[in-house]
């Protein structure tokens, strides 16, 4: 049969047409089934977390939640997303041209679709997930035994008592004081008042005449000298105090050429106080025998001690031995500076050099004979009784004739006038000028002078 002219070559003309056309049509295809996985994306979800998907894989399952439960999380459940990702992104549902696969074992681009379509959220059933912000339930397996029921709580370090409660406390004691005292000052009288004590203040009226003759009234330098120890003993119980309470220093000072030697500079100026301290006591002292003065507070008969506790006894019960301290102490002041310039400023000086940097490190046997647990065990005492020694003596230079006293102790003369006043006035602003001025921002410069200041 004859062909039909031209039937061929429109076959062939048709050809390439038709080619670019199924090229187009596969990305067209590719373009729905991904807008149609991305419209639908909780119909996903929805199938994908329907236990025993074929899609989904099932979520490893670990220890249970609830003693005695089921591993957790429950049977069958899977990943809500991925079955989606995987439906939507696998690279096997795309051919090597981009477009959908024609295997038999994945689905055309029309079961994808039906795939796809929403199901109702009834009709899925998805296993209940517990709040995982919830605590997880324990068994308690520990009780407290016998001992710890009888162990008492230790007190809270940072808590005050109230200020009532300390006002109270300090009224008390104050009351408790003023009970004591007064007991003791009518026990005192009454005891006087018998015939023997009466004989006994008679022998023994609280003061003795020296065996050696002394020139009576007070040197100049006496008035420098009682200013100077003064001055140097308000701040040394300061700076030993401060010393004794800091914990963590915040500036140190390092001597010259000796690196371990690194102190605080509280610590400096508590020594150095202590070096001026000293050479003040050195001066007084050669002084004190050079002139004479020394029959003053040194003892030289056994009388001290009868006439002290006559001139105690008398200034308790308030009837106070006759004051010439212009001319001789009474038996009590005798002893009070004896011990004080002879016995507690040399064991406070011991001692002190004892905790000091100055003691030799390499001397093992004198460190051994004398510890420095005895020097720390002795240094603080013999402070407390500085401090009461100026509290009474202070106490009975304004009780026994405060002008007069006054006078002799920093005017350097036997008269009841304002001048020695006066004086101890400026001594005390200068004190006080002392007092402010000891902090590390006045300290810091003088120490550079003699070593290296650092703040660690």
């Amino acid at each position: 049969m004859a062909s039909v002219p031209g039937t061929s070559e429109r076959a062939k003309l048709s050809a390439p047409a038709a080619a670019p056309a199924a090229a187009a049509t596969a990305p067209a295809v590719a373009t729905e089934t991904a807008a149609a996985s991305t419209v639908a994306p909780a119909a996903v979800a929805q199938t994908a977390a329907v236990p025993g998907s074929e899609s989904g894989a099932n979520v490893r399952r670990g220890l249970p939640r609830v003693a005695g439960g089921e591993p957790w999380p429950p049977a069958g459940t899977v990943p809500a997303l991925q079955g989606a990702s995987s439906r939507s992104a696998s690279p096997s549902s795309l051919d090597d041209r981009g477009g959908a696969s024609a295997s038999p074992s994945s689905p055309d681009h029309r079961t994808v679709e039906a795939d796809l379509v929403p199901v109702p959220a009834s009709a899925v059933a998805v296993p209940a997930v517990a709040d995982l912000d919830a605590p997880l339930p324990w068994t308690r397996t520990v009780w407290n035994g016998r001992a710890p029921r009888h162990i008492t709580a230790a007190p809270e370090s940072g808590r005050r008592r109230p200020t009532w409660t300390q006002a109270i406390a300090v009224l008390l004691g104050a009351a408790a004081l003023g009970l004591i005292a007064g007991a003791a000052v009518a026990f005192v009288r009454t005891l006087l008042s018998f015939p023997f004590m009466q004989d006994f203040l008679t022998a023994f009226p609280g003061h003795y005449e020296p065996a050696i003759a002394v020139e009576p009234g007070f040197s100049p330098w006496i008035g420098w000298q009682h200013f100077f120890n003064m001055f140097l003993m308000v701040l040394i119980i300061r700076s030993g105090l401060q010393v004794r309470t800091e914990k963590r220093p915040t500036v140190f000072w390092t001597p010259r050429g000796n690196a371990k030697g690194k102190i605080s500079l509280n610590l400096w100026f508590h020594q150095s106080l202590d070096i001026l301290w000293l050479v003040n006591g050195v001066i007084f002292v050669v002084l004190l025998f050079v002139t004479g003065h020394w029959v003053r507070i040194v003892p030289t008969s056994w009388e001290v001690f009868p006439n002290a506790l006559s001139a105690a006894l008398q200034y308790v019960s308030f009837d106070w031995p006759h004051e010439n301290g212009w001319n001789n102490y009474n038996s009590l002041q005798q002893l009070a500076y004896f011990a004080t310039v002879f016995l507690a400023a040399p064991l406070a000086a011991i001692t002190g050099f004892r905790m000091s940097g100055l003691w030799p490190k390499n001397a093992e046997k004198l460190s051994k004979a004398y510890p420095v647990e005895w020097a720390r065990a002795l240094h603080f005492p013999i402070m407390l009784y500085f401090v009461a020694f100026i509290i009474a003596h202070v106490a009975l230079v304004m009780l026994t004739g405060f002008l007069a006293n006054l006078n002799h102790m920093f005017a350097a003369q036997d008269a009841v006038t304002w001048t020695g006043f006066w004086v101890f006035i400026g001594a005390l602003v200068v004190i006080a000028i002392g007092w402010v001025a000891a902090r590390p921002l006045v300290l810091a410069p003088i120490a550079k002078a003699f070593g290296k200041v650092s703040g660690r």
